[in-house]
């Protein structure tokens, strides 16, 4: 869905293949970042993923490319939300399976490297500042670096499944939410002395007796946040 400066509302679907063996597979779209300016990618049940260019005006959308790297169904898509240093790639996709692709857009989207997923789901991602941080069903997050793909922290952030992810971009404050009902901030930053990346946890809420689902920041600078979770008719 997208809307113009003149009011207008302009909603455009793209319907995905049927397999052949329907009762083996579950259809659905899942993962969804703006990239390169003009670019929409949405994952796919097929581990495929769909690159749409977004015309500045006008209903023309096309499907300009199909990334075909994943094996595995998409989890979730991020694009770059501070600034990439060189040759660090501004879009990262994952999958079931926790594999990672880092990739250049542009005319043409470019595998930059692919961190290989260990069996456990990587179920939410989030790019800032060439540092990938990704979530996990063990409740772990690990950050990568976008331009070598080296891991450089690992947390035992959450006694259960990772739900929901989010990076306030002006600040670098990291949000996570799980199975656990524990909701906890996080600060990434780099060593100005070493380029390490670091990781200082800031907050935690626990939301009693909700297995937290949906986790956001409501503004850039992180200073506030909203959550939902299962079977909740409230945020």
């Amino acid at each position: 869905q997208m809307y113009e400066s003149d009011g207008s509302t302009m909603v455009f679907w793209h319907a995905l293949d049927v397999p052949e063996h329907p009762a083996a597979h579950s259809v659905f779209a899942r993962g969804i970042a703006a990239a390169g300016g003009r670019f929409i990618c949405v994952g796919t049940y097929s581990g495929a993923v769909l690159v749409f260019d977004i015309p500045p005006k006008g209903t023309n959308v096309t499907l300009s490319e199909i990334l075909e790297q994943h094996r595995d169904p998409i989890t979730d898509i991020a694009a770059e939300q501070g600034q990439a240093p060189d040759g660090a790639g501004d879009l990262v996709t994952a999958d079931d399976s926790g594999t990672l692709c880092l990739w250049s857009t542009g005319e043409e989207f470019t595998l930059l490297g692919k961190i290989p997923g260990s069996g456990c789901t990587c179920s939410s991602v989030t790019l800032w500042n060439g540092i990938v941080a990704a979530g996990y069903g063990n409740g772990q997050i690990r950050l990568w670096e976008a331009g070598s793909g080296r891991i450089r922290a690992q947390v035992s952030a959450h006694a259960r499944w990772i739900y929901a992810l989010d990076l306030a971009p002006l600040t670098g404050k990291l949000l996570s939410g799980a199975e656990d009902s524990f909701v906890h901030v996080w600060q990434l930053s780099r060593n100005a002395d070493t380029a390490d990346i670091e990781i200082q946890h800031c907050h935690a809420e626990c939301v009693t007796d909700t297995q937290v689902c949906g986790a956001r920041f409501c503004d850039p600078a992180g200073d506030t946040f909203a959550v939902t979770g299962y079977d909740l008719s409230e945020i």
